[in-house]
């Protein structure tokens, strides 16, 4: 079973052992297929040579901010700050286990909130041929699925769900799915205030 969330919707995770939540997976997939051939195709090419990648900003209880990302080789650490960690890049959507970030849930007192988002970091700006989808599990619960059912095709980077601490034994998640031009403008969106600069994988 899966819960299919709508956008502005909110679920919680809470703690369901003395340990702490687990370990929460946020799992990004997208379509690899190329578009059938003719002239569609041939106007707006597969989707083949798209490179999603999954990232996070993060702020923890210390002040400390920052982000999780293949970009500047930022993978993280699960057992250290920021208690969350990628596990690779995948450049081509064609892996069958897509992206993956993971949180240390054990660790929930010590975050305060984590903007998960994905960007086109090369390919073109097509979403809907994309057919990005995020879903997020934790043990004992169903899982999320955030569908990207909102398209914008300019814009090369999406927020797409925000984690924020409850109380310390329960993260709260939104759905956003919002567009944005770069990671600036989604750091402005939601207050993050990193500094940012040019960056290559």
């Amino acid at each position: 079973m899966a819960i299919s969330l709508q956008k502005g919707q909110k679920v919680n995770l809470k703690k369901s052992s003395s340990s702490g939540l687990g370990e929460i997976l946020v799992n990004l997939n997208w379509n690899a297929k190329p578009v059938k051939k003719g002239f569609l195709g041939s106007l707006f090419g597969g989707n083949q040579g798209i490179d999603l990648d999954l990232g996070c900003l993060f702020e923890l209880k210390d002040g400390k901010k920052g982000t999780v990302q293949a970009l500047g080789n930022a993978f993280g650490m699960l057992n250290q700050p920021p208690y969350i960690a990628l596990d690779g890049d995948d450049r081509t959507g064609a892996a069958v286990a897509g992206e993956n970030l993971r949180i240390n849930g054990n660790q929930i007192a010590n975050i305060k909130r984590v903007l998960v988002y994905t960007f086109i970091y090369e390919g073109v700006a097509n979403w809907q041929q994309a057919d990005a989808t995020v879903t997020i599990k934790y043990p004992g619960a169903e899982d999320l699925i955030i569908k990207m059912d909102d398209y914008n095709s300019t814009n090369a980077m999406c927020g797409l769900a925000l984690l924020e601490n409850i109380n310390d034994e329960t993260f709260s998640v939104e759905k956003i799915v919002q567009f944005f031009p770069g990671h600036e403008a989604l750091d402005k969106k939601f207050n993050w205030g990193l500094r940012w600069k040019a960056g290559r994988k």
